[in-house]
């Protein structure tokens, strides 16, 4: 039997249909083995480890041969593996319940596996953006917020910058093509922000004269 975890979304990723004024220009989502490394650093992890085990090596190899003293190094590998698959398990469940979303007025992250929220972060309110690009075209689009616009770092993460705490920033984290993504933000922002912003006009009434 099919599940889907979020048949209530009138629109995948989004909380609510999009007004007629509004379209998507690009959805995506975290590559889990980049996030696994980039957020939860699988290959510091895995470095770990691999140290213990070769500092027990070094250890007992005086006292035994080297293929026993290689044995008693195995356990160190063995639970960093184990480790390495749990991170790995968690990294991938984050980045299948994640759901980023470019439209033509705001950007917007449906994250969290267990408890999701969505953060809908209009250009007016995003005041810079930067891209961190991989060799493989991975990378990570982070915005920094403008104005009173505050989010909490716990409840975001890993979809932030790393370390900033007091400001948090949020991030499009470990995601393909890096670069045409942030070329289509580039772009969408730049139309959105400058465009004329209407403002209503209240007249006089019938006789009156309007103030200069």
């Amino acid at each position: 039997m099919h599940h889907d975890d979020f048949k209530f979304e009138p629109v995948r990723g989004l909380p609510e249909a999009l007004p007629s004024d509004e379209y998507i220009l690009w959805q995506g989502a975290p590559n889990p083995m980049r996030l696994a490394k980039d957020a939860w650093k699988l290959n510091w992890v895995l470095g770990y480890f691999a140290f213990l085990a070769i500092i027990r090596v070094i250890m007992v190899s005086p006292d035994m041969s080297l293929t026993a003293a290689m044995a008693q190094g195995l356990p160190f590998l063995l639970a960093g593996a184990v480790v390495a698959g749990l991170l790995i398990g968690v990294a991938t469940v984050q980045a299948r319940s994640t759901v980023y979303t470019l439209t033509n007025k705001r950007a917007c992250m449906r994250i969290g596996a267990a408890l999701t929220m969505t953060l809908n972060l209009p250009y007016v309110c995003i005041g810079n953006a930067e891209a961190a690009v991989r060799s493989t075209g991975l990378g990570t689009i982070t915005f920094e917020l403008i104005g009173d616009t505050r989010l909490s770092y716990l409840m975001t993460w890993p979809h932030v910058r790393p370390w900033h705490i007091r400001r948090t920033h949020p991030a499009f984290r470990s995601i393909p093509d890096v670069n045409r993504v942030a070329r289509i933000f580039a772009e969408a922002a730049e139309t959105r922000v400058s465009m004329p912003q209407v403002a209503p006009v209240s007249y006089p009434a019938a006789g009156g004269l309007a103030a200069e």
